[in-house]
């Protein structure tokens, strides 16, 4: 008898309008973009949205767990369901590093990639930080499940609100999982020769986020790649919650500015 399988929880806006991915980061699910989504789809963008399996409505198969091969290639079968060719990804956190990983391995169908709070996949390490990567998950382990998610809350928001969904929604989690999670998340840091993207760019942070090496991985990953890092003041790492229009205004401005210069290439 075949196995259950893995289910993957998506909704699709519409077959029109340039195509916009948004993969949401560790412990959370689609609703961290919903200010987000609203807006692109009525600036005429295609919106897809997504659970990673083993988060929100999608679920894992019986007896597995969460591991780094499986994001991206639920994005790849993602992406062959919807029909959609050269779409733009947007990802945060872990999201973000999964569509680093997919666009270097697929960039013929990516148009670009907008990374939110994430670190750099390839970026170079300090001997700091790559021991921070070697101790997140054991000092993690001992934190009590209890206390868990109001520490990882607590550490990925600054505003009240945004504090409260985000615990919420890591209390859903168990703890098990979510140190599978965070293993994966560390799993794509894998620092090697640096090349720039062969895919648009952009990078969006809060400036108050004090999540692993982001606050100075994405600075050097903006001058690496010569491109401009959009820093939402008064916001921390889930910064779509934190500071909702503002991050929404930085991803419209994005995406405009990357539409038109297709439209002016166009004969």
């Amino acid at each position: 008898m075949d196995r259950p399988r893995s289910v993957i929880a998506y909704a699709d806006s519409g077959d029109h309008g340039v195509p916009v991915v948004l993969t949401h980061g560790a412990g959370l699910d689609h609703s961290m973009f919903e200010v987000q989504a609203a807006a692109l789809i009525d600036h005429g963008y295609r919106v897809i949205v997504w659970d990673m399996r083993g988060h929100g409505q999608s679920t894992l198969a019986d007896g597995a767990r969460f591991a780094a091969r499986d994001a991206p290639g639920d994005l790849d079968a993602l992406l062959l369901e919807c029909r959609t060719e050269r779409a733009i990804l947007v990802g945060h956190s872990l999201g973000g590093n999964v569509v680093q990983a997919f666009a270097r391995e697929h960039p013929d169908r990516v148009r670009g990639i907008i990374v939110i709070d994430s670190t750099w996949n390839v970026g170079p390490l300090s001997m700091v930080e790559r021991l921070a990567l070697r101790v997140a998950a054991p000092a993690l382990a001992l934190v009590p499940a209890r206390q868990l998610p109001s520490l990882m809350a607590r550490a990925s928001a600054v505003t009240p609100e945004a504090v409260a969904r985000a615990e919420a929604l890591f209390a859903r989690m168990p703890k098990s999982r979510f140190l599978d999670v965070w293993k994966t998340t560390v799993s794509f840091v894998d620092p090697e020769v640096q090349t720039r993207a062969d895919v648009l760019l952009a990078l969006i942070r809060g400036a108050d986020d004090r999540t692993g090496n982001i606050a100075s991985a994405m600075p050097r990953w903006a001058a690496f790649q010569g491109v401009a890092e959009h820093v939402i003041p008064r916001a921390g790492h889930i910064v779509t919650w934190d500071a909702p229009e503002q991050s929404t205004r930085a991803l419209l401005g994005i995406l405009e500015e990357w539409t038109s210069a297709d439209l002016e290439r166009r004969p």
